[in-house]
């Protein structure tokens, strides 16, 4: 039997690494006890190679990345222990049609050999989303073996299933044995003391996501609520979702190994193991349809300012012209008032600007504006381009007039938003934002919008209220 023999979900702390964890290693033994079942599985799978889908390589927001040196190699000096190294042939003739067929399929695969390393300052050595679990299983006796370590990227979801999907009808082409492990902590704020602060709902999305892949209801994952991954801190979730991707219309027989968090950051070890094809577990197509579905349902109850607002972009987009207001202006549209367009791009932001007071004549030329400049002029992301125009999603707020308050008893960050002013330098948060949940974390961001640090003091502050029109 050729094709994916194995899949599975490896963490990959450091410290899961002996040498590195040493007394850490007891609260974490279910864990490592875990890997250990785990790496075996692997071997018993008797792979060709194995493909490791990591985070922590270079990210792009457009695409996905593979290493494409012919020797791959990595250490754990970052951690203190150098010698620790792990050598590896890539698996080239894969690579070569894994970016031929993607490219037929308008998903993009950044190949990054040497040269493209040293060009936009990458390290070319494999990162610990890879070694971790690649040392558990050189422990097992898997060495040498040619190896493709991908690094996911910020592709909508149903994209990222469907570059799994390539990986195994090429794996069955090439008559390869492929396991394919996706590396991936779970959330990274399930305690006070977790390395990226604490959120309250952090447990729900492990426990959600981990029932999930239990049961093995795909569905569930995608249509996890945005808001809760972004509170969990997570860097799991997508390489989980490529892997699925690859097991797509397999019969599977999946475990859970073991799920813990001592350190508020979840690792979870499951696998699954190959036992022929399932017609019924094929989701590619309807995934892809639930998603046109809800695109087109947006566009339906798109309000008349986020209508103008698209229109602006899609316009000016097509043949760089700027579009009139409309001749009958609604009563809303004839007032004065600052405004923030927003885009957002399989739900990562792809252009934010506004305006804090009125600079045109009415908010219908105040959209119009903004909604260039936010597509065109941000200079956090490049231009919005003809291919990306049926995948945005657009938000106007409208903001009344800002007020100044005394203290922070006065904020509620998602009633008003914030304005923090100290001389020449002013920074502005608007309200209701994914994973600002407090009122420190909100004056702290809108202090570094402002050019502050955020110890700086004797600051001003004004609220402002916002009406927002999806």
């Amino acid at each position: 039997m050729s094709g994916i023999v194995f899949a599975g979900l490896s963490p990959h702390p450091p410290i899961l690494i002996p040498e590195i964890g040493n007394e850490n290693l007891q609260e974490i033994e279910d864990t490592r006890e875990g890997m250990k079942r785990f790496a075996k599985r692997v071997k018993d799978s008797n792979p060709d190679l194995v493909i490791t889908i990591s985070p922590h390589g270079p990210v792009f927001s457009d695409a996905i990345s593979i290493m494409n040196t012919q020797e791959l190699k990595g250490d754990f000096g970052q951690f203190g222990f150098p010698e620790l190294e792990l050598n590896y042939e890539l698996q080239e003739e894969m690579v070569e049609e894994i970016v031929k067929v993607t490219k037929q399929e308008d998903i993009t695969v950044a190949r990054i050999d040497k040269s493209t390393a040293r060009k936009f300052e990458i390290n070319p050595k494999l990162d610990h989303g890879a070694l971790v679990p690649l040392y558990y299983l050189a422990e097992a006796d898997v060495e040498d073996i040619p190896i493709i370590p991908i690094t996911m990227g910020m592709l909508p979801y149903e994209e990222l299933y469907k570059f799994g999907k390539i990986i195994q009808l090429i794996a069955m082409k090439l008559e390869y044995r492929v396991a394919i492990i996706a590396s991936g902590d779970l959330s990274h704020r399930l305690t006070p003391d977790a390395p990226a602060g604490y959120n309250s709902q952090a447990k729900e999305f492990d426990k959600k996501l981990v029932q999930a892949l239990k049961e093995d209801k795909i569905e569930d994952i995608f249509n996890l609520d945005q808001q809760l991954i972004e509170k969990a801190g997570e860097c799991g979730l997508r390489p989980i979702i490529i892997m699925l991707g690859a097991i797509d219309g397999l019969d599977v027989s999946n475990e859970l190994l073991s799920y813990e968090g001592p350190f508020g950051v979840g690792y979870g070890v499951l696998t699954y193991e190959i036992e022929g094809e399932d017609e019924d577990r094929r989701q590619l197509d309807q995934l892809l349809a639930d998603r046109n579905a809800k695109l087109k349902q947006v566009r339906e109850e798109e309000s008349k300012l986020v209508k103008l607002a698209r229109k602006a972009v899609e316009k000016y987009a097509l043949n760089r012209e700027k579009i009139l207001p409309p001749e009958d202006l609604t009563p809303q549209m004839q007032k004065e008032a600052g405004v923030f367009v927003s885009i957002k791009k399989h739900g990562q932001l792809r252009g934010c600007i506004g305006t804090t007071e009125p600079v045109q004549e009415n908010i219908a030329k105040e959209i119009i504006r903004n909604s260039l400049s936010a597509g065109f002029n941000d200079p956090r992301f490049e231009e919005v381009n003809l291919n990306e125009l049926d995948d945005l999603i657009y938000t106007v707020d409208i903001l009344e007039e800002p007020e100044s308050i005394d203290s922070l008893d006065e904020l509620d960050p998602q009633k008003f938003g914030v304005i923090v002013d100290k001389g020449q330098n002013s920074g502005l948060l608007l309200p209701r934002l994914e994973g600002v949940d407090t009122v420190e974390k909100q004056v702290e961001i809108a202090k570094r919008k402002a050019g502050l640090s955020p110890t700086e003091d004797d600051i001003e502050l004004k609220r402002f209220k916002v009406t927002r029109y999806k």
